[in-house]
């Protein structure tokens, strides 16, 4: 008799502002994922909650693959200012974090091994992966969420830069309107083309975008000419980014992902709209064929927390 040896899993955890999800994922050599379990709990603020919810839910979904998988690492995507090589995150605002040894203090209540990266970048790894993109040899991810970020994948790894900021396009200053970023510039990207943005300037819906999107399409509208307005600053400023990553990092592909992009085609029709009117008063431009490098991230999928087991150890 033959006994039956479990497969090896991946835990991920997706940090999230009010939510801390998971999932175990077993991977295949022709880079197929199956997610075998996922988990989530609701995120508290401060340092040792923080720990102790990350190991909650890793909990959760040790207790879902019991008999049938074995977790071998964990890794975890968060907000912040995330140190790859030591784990430690800085300046989790939204919970309430200064600083957490966090890839540490899992691995000790755990007792896994554990990699930290950036949210953004681990969503950009989830989105990669599940999109079936491995003959791209660069690969963009905007991420449109509360605020506006990317993360770069050249030949299937990221690309962090000396200082851990390669992809932070959302606070470049060229936004034409100049409104005050809460880094402590005017004028950033994202003070205009993130889903912050978006419930800022048109607060009449949630989730915004496709209530601005309709209005901006109905002219019996009573909002009509406001949304028109709307659209166009937060359209620009979204392609504005788009432009950033396509002419930086010359892309295969340029996924957009994030909340915003849950409205789904009629955002992906506004932005190669825009994109295609660019175009043609460029040749340039012209010649690289944006919009038809675009896609748009799977979204009933938990990118964030796959892409975090994908950097498991």
């Amino acid at each position: 008799m033959h006994s039956h040896t479990p497969p090896a899993c991946l835990l991920g955890i997706d940090v999230g502002g009010t939510t801390i999800g998971g999932v175990a994922v077993v991977t295949h050599p022709d880079g197929a994922v199956d997610i075998l379990a996922t988990g989530e709990r609701p995120a508290r603020q401060g340092r040792d909650a923080l720990v102790e919810d990350v190991a909650a839910v890793c909990d959760i979904l040790r207790d879902a693959v019991d008999g049938r998988a074995v977790p071998r690492s964990i890794g975890i995507g968060t907000p912040g200012k995330v140190d790859v090589a030591s784990g430690n995150v800085s300046d989790i605002a939204n919970l309430s974090v200064d600083t957490v040894a966090l890839g540490s203090d899992v691995a000790r209540r755990t007792g896994l091994p554990v990699q930290v990266e950036n949210d953004v970048n681990a969503a950009a790894i989830g989105a990669a992966r599940m999109l079936g993109t491995a003959d791209a040899h660069v690969v963009a991810f905007l991420n449109l969420g509360t605020g506006l970020a990317a993360g770069i994948l050249r030949d299937g790894r990221l690309d962090h830069g000396a200082r851990h900021t390669v992809g932070e396009i959302g606070h470049i200053p060229v936004e034409r309107h100049r409104w005050p970023c809460g880094c402590g510039q005017r004028g950033c990207l994202e003070t205009a083309g993130s889903g912050g943005a978006v419930t800022r300037l048109w607060p009449y819906d949630s989730p915004p975008m496709p209530g601005l999107l309709r209005a901006a399409a109905d002219a019996r509208s009573p909002r009509h000419a406001e949304a028109v307005d709307t659209k166009r600053t937060v359209v620009r400023a979204i392609c504005d980014a788009i432009d950033v990553l396509a002419l930086a990092v010359d892309p295969d592909l340029i996924i957009v992902g994030g909340g915003m992009a849950r409205t789904g085609q009629p955002l992906l029709d506004a932005l190669r709209g825009e994109l295609h009117d660019r175009a043609s008063a460029s040749p340039f431009i012209r010649s690289l064929a944006i919009p038809d490098h675009l896609r748009l991230a799977p979204d009933a999928l938990p990118l964030g927390a796959i892409g975090a087991a994908l950097v498991a150890p």
